[in-house]
C-alpha cells in the first residue's frame, strides 16, 4: 500500500484490480500491523466497524455505473475532533467525553460521505487540539496514548493534528484530515515529511468540530502529494448554514456554487507554475538552524531554477501580536467550547468548559499524568466575547497580520506568494518536560493562522533522515496559487521518502 495516489487507487478500482473492499482490509492490516503492533506508531485512536459493510456499498454503486467522483471508495482518516455521525466516538482525546456519539456528521463529513469517501477510522491528537497546558506532549491523550513519529518513533509526531500527519506518513490511508489554529496542520505534516494545506478560514466548514476558538479554526487535507491535498480540498468545500464563515466564500471563490459546493483546485496544477512566479522570501522568520538554513537554500534554488523571481522581503516577528492571539484564543475557547458543549447528547455529563476542568481532576492520575491544564483554567477566567479587552486584542490581531503584515508586504512587492521553512526536525519525546525539547527559532505559522489566510507546506528536505518542510502562504483565498507554486516545487525536487519506522540511533542522512 505504500505511496500510492488518490488518482492511482481510483485507476485500480476502476480497472477491477481492487475494489473499495479489498482496498480498506488492506489498509486496515497495516494499520493493526503497523499502528498498533509492531513498531506502535499508535496514529489511529479507533477505526470504523461499518467500513467493509460501506465499501461493499461502495463497491456495488461502481458496479451499477455510478461513481460519485474521484473520492469513490478512497479511504480517509478523520481527526478526532471532528463529529461522525456513527459508531465511533468524538472526544477531542479526552477522557471527559469517553462514549460521546455525535448527533450528526460535522459539515465536512457529509461532504465526503457525499464524495464517496470511505470514512476509515479517527486519528488520535494532541488533547483538546493541544490547548489543554502550556507543557503538553504533543501527540498524547488520555483517551488515545501517544502518537509516535514514523520516520523516528522516538520522536514527536508534533500536533495538534498528529495521528493524521503520521497515519498518512506511514500509509494507513490515503489521505486525512487535521485542524489548525495556529501550526496544528502545518507542524504535523512538515514533521511528518507529507503536504498539509491550512484553508483560508471559511472555504471549509468547522459546524461539528469541537472548537478553540472561531477567529483561527479550520480544518484542512493532509496527504503525501500536493495533487492528493488539492482533491481533497475541493471535495469537501461548501456553503454551510452553521458556519457563517463559508458564506464568504460564495463571493471569493471563483465557480463555487451554493447547492452543489464543488471546486476543482486539480486545474491549478501546473508543473511549470513557478515560472515567472514572484515569491516573497522571508528571511526574518528562517530561524538560526544552520542545517534549516542549508536545506532552505537548495529549495530556494530549486525554485529559481524553475525560473521564479525571489524577493527578499521583511515581516517582523509575529512576538508582536504574540500574546494578544493567546489573549483571543482564550477568550474565544471559553465561549466556543461552552457552546459546543451545550449541544451534546444528555448522555455526556461534561456540559461546559468548568466541568471538563473537573473531571480532569477529578481523574488527574489517568488525565493529567503528565502537563497540566493551565490553558483551560486560564479560558475560564475570561470574561464574555463583549469585553473591550477581547476586542482590542482581535483587532490587533488582524491590523498586525494581515493590514500591516501579509497584505502589505505582498502588495509592496507584487507577490504571489511568501515562503520560509516549515519548522526544524522532529524533537526526542520527552513526557517529563513535554514539548521543551523542540528548540526551533523559525516562525512559520502564526502569520497565516492569525489572519486566517492559507497555508501549504510541502517535504523539502531531511535533516538525518528527519523530514523538513517549506511552507508558501498568500492572501485569503489564494489557494489556486498556492496549489501551483507547491505542486511545481515538488515535481522539481521530488523529495519525499516513505518512513522506516527506525529509531534516532538508526538514523542516518538521507
Amino acid at each position: 500500500m505504500e505511496e500510492y495516489t488518490i488518482s492511482e487507487l481510483q485507476s485500480k478500482m476502476e480497472s477491477g484490480e481492487l475494489t473499495a473492499r479489498r482496498l480498506a482490509e488492506l489498509y486496515l492490516e497495516r494499520i493493526d500491523s503497523l499502528d498498533k503492533n509492531g513498531p506502535k506508531v499508535n496514529s489511529v485512536i479507533e477505526t470504523n466497524p461499518d467500513t467493509l459493510e460501506i465499501a461493499s456499498s461502495l463497491d456495488e454503486e461502481r458496479a451499477a455505473g455510478k461513481t460519485r467522483g474521484a473520492l469513490h471508495g478512497i479511504p480517509i482518516l478523520i481527526k478526532d475532533n471532528i463529529e461522525t455521525h456513527d459508531r465511533m466516538q468524538t472526544t477531542a482525546g479526552s477522557l471527559a467525553l469517553e462514549g460521546n456519539i455525535a448527533a450528526r456528521d460535522a459539515f465536512i463529513v457529509e461532504r465526503l460521505r457525499k464524495a464517496g469517501a470511505l470514512i476509515l477510522g479517527k486519528t488520535n491528537l494532541s488533547e483538546w487540539a493541544n490547548f489543554r497546558g502550556k507543557n503538553s506532549v504533543s501527540g498524547w491523550s488520555s483517551r488515545g496514548g501517544l502518537t509516535r513519529n514514523p520516520y523516528a518513533l522516538d520522536r514527536s509526531a508534533c500536533g495538534s493534528s498528529s495521528g493524521s500527519g503520521a497515519a498518512v506518513a506511514a500509509n494507513f490511508c490515503a489521505a486525512a484530515i487535521g485542524t489548525e489554529t495556529d501550526g496544528s496542520i502545518i507542524c504535523p505534516a512538515q514533521t511528518n515529511g507529507i503536504v498539509g494545506i491550512k484553508p483560508t478560514l471559511g472555504l471549509w466548514s468547522r459546524s461539528g468540530i469541537i472548537p478553540i476558538a472561531h477567529s483561527q479554526d479550520t480544518p484542512g487535507p493532509m496527504t503525501r502529494t500536493v495533487e492528493d491535498a488539492a482533491i481533497l480540498l475541493g471535495a469537501l468545500i461548501g456553503v454551510d448554514t452553521r458556519d457563517r464563515a463559508t458564506r464568504l466564500a460564495l463571493s471569493r471563490v471563483e465557480g463555487l456554487s451554493k447547492k452543489q459546493g464543488l471546486k476543482n483546485y486539480t486545474r491549478f496544477l501546473d508543473k511549470n507554475g513557478l515560472k515567472g512566479a514572484r515569491i516573497g522570501v522571508a528571511r526574518s522568520l528562517f530561524g538560526s538552524d544552520k542545517r534549516v538554513l542549508a536545506v532552505m537554500e537548495s529549495s530556494l534554488d530549486g525554485m529559481k531554477g524553475s525560473g521564479a523571481v525571489l524577493i527578499d522581503v521583511e515581516l517582523k516577528s509575529s512576538d508582536a501580536f504574540g500574546k494578544t492571539e493567546l489573549e483571543v484564543l482564550l477568550f474565544e475557547f471559553k465561549a466556543d467550547l461552552n457552546a459546543y458543549l451545550g449541544g451534546l447528547e444528555p448522555n455526556i455529563k461534561a456540559r461546559t468548559m468548568a466541568d471538563v476542568i473537573k473531571f480532569n481532576e477529578e481523574n488527574k492520575s489517568r488525565v493529567l499524568t503528565y502537563f497540566g491544564q493551565e490553558r483551560m483554567e486560564g479560558a475560564q477566567k475570561k470574561a464574555s466575547l463583549k469585553s473591550s479587552k477581547y476586542k482590542a486584542a482581535l483587532e490587533k490581531n488582524h491590523r498586525l497580520s494581515r493590514t500591516e503584515g501579509i497584505n502589505a508586504v505582498m502588495r509592496k512587492h507584487k507577490l504571489d506568494a511568501i515562503v520560509c521553512p516549515s519548522g526544524g526536525p522532529s524533537w526526542m519525546i520527552d513526557l517529563v518536560n513535554g514539548d521543551g525539547g523542540r528548540n526551533w527559532d523559525m516562525d512559520s505559522t502564526s502569520y497565516a493562522a492569525v489572519a486566517g489566510y492559507p497555508h501549504i507546506t510541502v517535504p523539502a528536505g531531511y535533516i538525518w533522515g528527519l523530514p523538513i518542510g517549506i511552507s508558501f502562504f498568500a492572501k485569503a483565498w489564494q489557494e489556486p496559487t498556492l496549489i501551483k507554486l507547491a505542486y511545481a516545487f515538488e515535481h522539481a525536487t521530488k523529495v519525499r521518502k516513505p518512513p522506516q519506522f527506525l529509531s534516532t540511533t538508526n538514523l542516518s542522512s538521507f
